[in-house]
């Protein structure tokens, strides 16, 4: 009986930590995300073999069925502007890293969390309010209709 106990706990410990440590629910846009986390980061990659941030961002929102520009920069011009406190999953976030203006996407997956692609990491996630990213944080933009995030966001 103690066994039986002891095996149900560690299986139960065990899916609730892997649940806990993934962003995602089950949707559309979920799965395509998390198909390619961990995927290599490569300057202007948009495939699996290896993605620069704008590469993630078009290869997610193609598997989505939804086409977007190939540049940070000319992503940042598509779409509705959006505040932080607005935020909602399918949001492009975007960054300057380069001091130079718009220089990184990312798509916002809830809970104060981005995915993106970075040249250190690869498809990761990482929380907005880290230091690094809440420093060059630019704005936001909507490029999905309510109707496309019902469909694949919410």
């Amino acid at each position: 009986m103690k066994k039986k106990l002891i095996t149900a706990a560690l299986a139960t410990s065990l899916l609730l930590s892997f649940g806990a440590g993934s962003a995602f629910a089950a949707t559309t846009m979920d799965g395509a995300i998390d198909k390619v986390i961990g995927v290599d980061y490569k300057y202007g990659g948009t495939t699996t073999s290896g993605f620069d941030c704008s590469g993630f961002t078009s290869y997610i929102f193609n598997k989505l069925g939804l086409d977007l520009s190939r540049t940070s920069g000319s992503q940042f011009e598509e779409g509705t502007k959006v505040s932080k406190d607005e935020l909602r999953a399918g949001d492009l976030v975007f960054f300057n890293t380069s001091g130079k203006g718009v220089s990184h996407v990312g798509i916002y997956v809830g809970d104060g969390k981005f995915a993106h692609s970075a040249t250190n990491k690869g498809v990761t996630i990482d929380k907005l309010s880290m230091n690094y990213y809440e420093d060059r944080y630019l704005g936001a933009r909507r490029v999905m209709s309510d109707t496309q995030f019902e469909k694949h966001a919410k």
